[in-house]
């Protein structure tokens, strides 16, 4: 049994013996030595709302207005499922404490009690068929251990009606250990297949190529839509923020001296013969766009208000997700609000939420405990923020490399009498991602209930608790994971088929084995609302 100790704080750094001093920016963030900021200034928000610069929504000019569509500038985003990722940085455990992950008949395909004990569940909390009925909680579709403390975190936010239209699958596939290394972020495979936002096509919480933590798949990167930083509320007004001007004249005056300086810029560039490129149509075209694009945030997002997670009332308030006190207490609970707000109303395609500290093997259990339910919470937020704004969202959460228990017990109140987390090991690591759906609970792929189970768990693991890295092309290579999840992403839009044509070389086999990577029926026909 370990010995009793006060738990950790969430946000307090992890001094780890078996591991070297911390010294890159991915090894603090990994043991909680370096969090978003999420800072919050108070004031801002009644500022915007007496300022008299800021009036309603006005609108372009029609020339103006006919070159923001020529440009393909979108007014409400692509149309495509909104998509979160959580980078939980250092090596979290997800299998079998908190998503169950089982044989190859899925996860009601139950380990071994040592594959259990591996993975931190003692043998009276291990799921077994005579146990199942309370060791396993079906509320969200995907399997959970019954006292998962991710769960936990999940429905403290999300109401009954969202939890009965979510559903979600795991992947068992190992990373390695504690580094950013690992080639895990989707986001620019989810742009290429689609996803665009209206503001900014993606956003992440980390100032870095793919906007996380851990990197994206080199043949992937478009560094043309680089993630742009969003971690506190600031960063979301500061993207429709035009200055001074607001201070000097009103919204309508502002877009018209926008539309000016389009109309000048372009008269001067039409002027010019050559810009001395070869090619100049190009770089004379990005120009226009540039100043067609200014004056169509001047006139849809005059009032900072509009997009600020702090004045949206569903998000904090007396009947919001998150309560005034919470929010003000906890920067990531900011951060998530600050990525959800953007992603779920289509200002962003797709965003990046990256969590520090997950490196908890820290001798106990509490640590490790306490942060997954703050993840969970933050998760669960963007669920029930989806469901509040009647709008179908895909999570996507993993980790680089994960965590094994050697079986002693802590018992304390925060530890719950489960194994202590002694060190890292990729070898029992998956990710998993969750889909709302405001029509209904997303359906698995299959015939019958042994079909689905193999669909909403793709590959599986040992009965010793170790990933079969030949249980799937995703299991030991995380390229492919990425892969696996963008073409889930697609699927659920009913465009799976159009997978290899935009994807061009990827690594899942045949038309059969990709069928077999997937989860879910669509949920809308190429783009929401159809």
């Amino acid at each position: 049994m370990a010995k009793s100790k006060k738990p950790l704080h969430p946000d307090a750094p992890l001094l780890l013996n078996n591991h070297r001093r911390p010294v890159s920016r991915r090894e603090l963030i990994a043991q909680g030595f370096k969090l978003g900021s999420g800072t919050l200034i108070g004031g801002s928000l009644m500022s915007i709302l007496t300022n008299p610069a800021y009036a309603a929504d006005v609108s372009l000019s029609p020339d103006i207005a006919a070159a923001r569509d020529a440009c393909g500038i979108a007014a409400q985003g692509a149309g495509k499922i909104p998509f979160i990722c959580f980078d939980l940085a250092g090596g979290a455990n997800f299998a079998g404490s908190n998503v169950l992950v089982g044989q190859r008949g899925g996860q009601r395909d139950f380990l071994s009690a040592a594959g259990y004990s591996k993975q931190g569940l003692p043998a009276d909390m291990a799921p077994t068929s005579s146990t199942a009925g309370t060791l396993i909680n079906d509320s969200l579709g995907l399997l959970f251990h019954a006292d998962s403390q991710l769960l936990a975190g999940i429905n403290s936010k999300v109401q009954t009606t969202t939890a009965a239209n979510i559903n979600g699958a795991v992947i068992a596939a190992r990373s390695e250990n504690d580094t950013g290394n690992n080639p895990h972020n989707p986001m620019y495979g989810i742009y290429k297949a689609g996803a665009a936002g209206s503001l900014v096509d993606l956003i992440g919480s980390r100032n870095s190529d793919s906007g996380g933590n851990s990197m994206a798949p080199a043949s992937l990167i478009n560094l043309e839509v680089r993630p742009t930083k969003v971690d506190n509320p600031n960063d979301v007004t500061g993207l429709v923020d035009v200055g001074d001007l607001v201070d000097l004249m009103s919204q309508e005056d502002i877009v018209k001296t926008m539309e000016s300086i389009y109309r000048i810029s372009d008269a001067k560039l039409n002027a010019m013969a050559s810009l001395g490129t070869s090619k100049d149509a190009q770089l004379k075209e990005l120009l226009r766009c540039g100043y067609v694009k200014s004056a169509d945030l001047a006139a849809r997002f005059g009032n900072p208000a509009d997009i600020d997670p702090i004045a949206d009332a569903d998000i904090v308030g007396a009947n919001g997700i998150f309560s005034f006190d919470e929010f003000d207490r906890d920067g990531e609970l900011r951060k998530t609000a600050s990525v959800m707000k953007l992603v779920i109303n289509g200002y962003a395609g797709a965003g990046t939420i990256t969590m520090g500290g997950y490196d908890y093997h820290t001798g106990d259990r509490s640590t490790g405990e306490v942060r997954d339910e703050r993840a969970g919470r933050c998760i669960g937020a963007c669920l029930e923020y989806a469901a509040r704004k009647n709008m179908p969202l895909m999570i996507y959460v993993f980790s680089d490399g994960s965590v094994f228990s050697n079986g002693m017990i802590d018992d304390s109140m925060t530890g719950r009498g489960k194994g202590v987390w002694t060190g890292d090991d990729q070898q029992t690591a998956c990710s998993f991602f969750l889909v709302y759906n405001p029509g209904g609970r997303p359906q698995l792929i299959g015939a019958n209930a042994d079909e689905q189970a193999r669909h909403q768990q793709l590959g599986y693991m040992r009965p010793s608790g170790d990933v079969e890295t030949a249980g799937s092309p995703a299991a030991n290579n995380v390229n492919l994971l990425v892969e696996t999840v963008v073409l889930n992403y697609m699927a659920l839009h009913g465009q799976q088929n159009q997978f290899s044509t935009l994807f061009r070389g990827h690594g899942l086999g045949n038309a059969t084995m990709m069928d077999r990577l997937t989860a879910f029926q669509p949920i809308v026909n190429g783009t929401i609302g159809t």
